[in-house]
């Protein structure tokens, strides 16, 4: 029985039952209460009515309360008038009740009564009010009425309590089980997750429900779980496809070294091609090991406040040499004013770098590469321009992906990090970047990034 009741689709389905149950428990409660109230109310109602009725007029009260007596025919109205010593003047009341205030407020008391000829002791409303000559009227009626009343709502509770009980398990099995199916289908899925099968998917059935919305987002990470894992094998074959080639040229470097050298002076200059391809390889790694830093994210703790004005001027005076010396043309354009956003310092000038400087390497002698900031509400956009070869759009989609090198970029120094490098920093500080044709026919970079105010 226990292992019963660790099942989901039964935990449910009691549940449903009793929340069902103490929901209709409550609904006859206030039935029964708003029942028993009504009923009171009316018969406080007419007992002060009669009452007000037979103490209007003194002389006529006595006539007045054998006339409501002799209207009863079940013998449920009771009555009596009495003088100042409490003797009975009329009605069929013996006495008039000891503890009942002459307020005329209606109150349920005990009193003796002659009913069929036996006297018996019955709970009475009762109301009493005295004449301005010191006698008393008294009127009264049985509570059988409203004992039958409430009797009767009791007697239809229980008379539907066990339908709706059942009726309520029934429902909750139902609900539960169709909940249950939805679960099986997605602990299968899981299953086929867990064993490898990255391309499975939760199911949605377009029902908007909690179940869809969470399948959808759990859809959505992963795919985006594929796609890192895509690009982890993309990389990891790039990488060694990367470091085979200079590891290669430095072996086959010392070998002929060790086979041809003659003199200390090749052997220095085979020792220095080797550190030039070491130190490729050690900048190709280091590129790596920073983007998956800065991936997770490791430098948002140091985020501050920061003139993207004024760092994007450093980033055009830091390269102004290297332009000068290739004969391209350096402009910036930057509007006077405050352009705060949030962000680490270091990291917003290595991607400015990387893109300036791939600008001023791609731009033949005679060229332009332009830098350009603007303000705009609540953004701080950001762009580098070129009149270099451009790229061409079949290869956008693909330049920020690490180790991809378009076609011009293949005749140039350099390993593919370079823009992935520039990707991953723009999205820890939550930019976006453009790629199009610059007005030059080179290209044109845009980055977008929240102002702070």
């Amino acid at each position: 029985m226990p292992d019963v009741l660790q099942r989901t689709a039964v935990r449910w389905t009691l549940a449903i039952a009793l929340w069902s149950t103490l929901l209709s428990l409550g609904l006859f409660g206030f039935v029964y209460w708003r029942t028993a109230a009504f009923m009171q109310a009316e018969l406080a109602h007419a007992l002060r009515h009669e009452l007000g009725y037979a103490s209007s007029e003194p002389n006529a009260a006595a006539g007045r309360i054998e006339t409501w007596l002799g209207e009863d025919l079940h013998s449920v109205r009771f009555a009596g008038l009495f003088d100042t010593d409490g003797q009975r003047l009329a009605g069929n009341l013996d006495t008039a009740p000891a503890d009942l205030p002459d307020d005329g407020a209606v109150r349920r008391i005990g009193i003796q009564v002659a009913i069929a000829g036996r006297r018996l002791h019955e709970e009475l409303w009762s109301a009493a009010r005295t004449l301005p000559d010191g006698r008393t009227v008294v009127v009264a009626h049985d509570t059988d009425e409203v004992d039958r009343a409430k009797a009767t709502v009791v007697h239809g509770l229980g008379l539907a309590l066990l339908p709706m009980l059942a009726l309520s398990i029934l429902g909750g099995a139902l609900l539960a089980g169709r909940a249950r199916r939805r679960v099986a289908i997605t602990e299968d899925a899981v299953a086929r997750l867990m064993r490898g099968d990255l391309r499975q998917r939760l199911p949605v059935d377009d029902s908007d429900d909690a179940f869809d919305r969470l399948a959808r987002d759990v859809n959505a990470l992963l795919d985006e779980i594929e796609r890192l894992m895509d690009e982890v094998r993309g990389v990891g074959d790039a990488i060694a496809h990367d470091l085979r080639t200079p590891l290669t040229r430095l072996r086959a470097r010392l070998e002929r070294s060790r086979e041809q050298a003659r003199s200390v002076e090749e052997f220095r200059e085979a020792v220095d091609q080797g550190l030039v391809w070491i130190d490729q390889t050690l900048a190709m790694v280091t590129a790596v090991l920073r983007i998956g830093e800065i991936e997770h994210g490791r430098r948002c703790a140091g985020f501050t406040t920061l003139d993207l004005g004024l760092t994007l001027a450093e980033t055009a005076e830091f390269f102004e040499p290297m332009a000068e010396d290739k004969g391209v043309r350096l402009t910036l354009s930057i509007p006077a004013g405050a352009h705060a956003i949030r962000g680490d310092r270091d990291l917003i000038f290595e991607a400015l770098s990387n893109l300036v400087d791939n600008a001023v390497k791609f731009t033949p002698p005679g060229g332009e590469v332009s830098l350009g900031l603007t303000n705009e509400p609540e953004i701080v956009r950001v762009t580098v321009a070129d009149t270099g070869p451009g790229i061409r759009e079949a290869e956008r989609s693909r330049v920020f992906n690490r180790f991809y090198r378009s076609e011009p970029a293949r005749q140039t120094v350099g390993n593919g990090l370079g823009l992935g490098l520039v990707v991953a920093i723009v999205k820890l500080h939550g930019a976006t970047i453009q790629l199009e044709d610059a007005p030059s026919a080179g290209a044109r970079f845009e980055l977008t990034f929240r102002e702070q105010r």
